[in-house]
């Protein structure tokens, strides 16, 4: 076995000299992520700040998870509204530039749109 284990170190070290940066070996195993998601902007230019939160007032004592502050076209929301209610595995709908998911799901929320780019407030 210790033979086994001097090959491999010897491939690595191999590989590694062949290639210029650790992207490039990223690209070879094929888990090549981009470093940062690119940050969403409004119609400002200034980065989207979208708030979430959960809310139970005005709906007999249901919760629902907000997220507000989009600057976005009504396509862009519906398809980030598919995207929430699929993946929260709830039911949803934009109202008023505002989108709500049923139920609490506040920190899933919040991952889901860090990932597509939005600064969470």
């Amino acid at each position: 076995m210790p033979d086994f284990y001097r090959i491999l170190t010897l491939i690595t070290i191999k590989i590694m000299k062949t290639l210029g940066s650790l992207s490039e070996l990223a690209d070879l195993l094929g888990n090549a992520q981009s470093a940062a998601p690119v940050v969403k902007t409004g119609y400002d230019g200034k980065p989207q700040r979208i708030r979430v939160s959960a809310d139970s007032k005005r709906r007999a004592g249901k919760t629902v998870t907000l997220a507000s502050g989009f600057q976005s076209t009504p396509d862009e929301l519906d398809r980030i509204v598919a995207l929430l209610k699929k993946r929260c595995g709830a039911g949803g709908r934009v109202l008023n530039n505002e989108i709500e998911i049923q139920g609490n799901h506040t920190g899933a929320v919040k991952k889901i749109l860090r990932d597509e780019g939005y600064a969470i407030k």
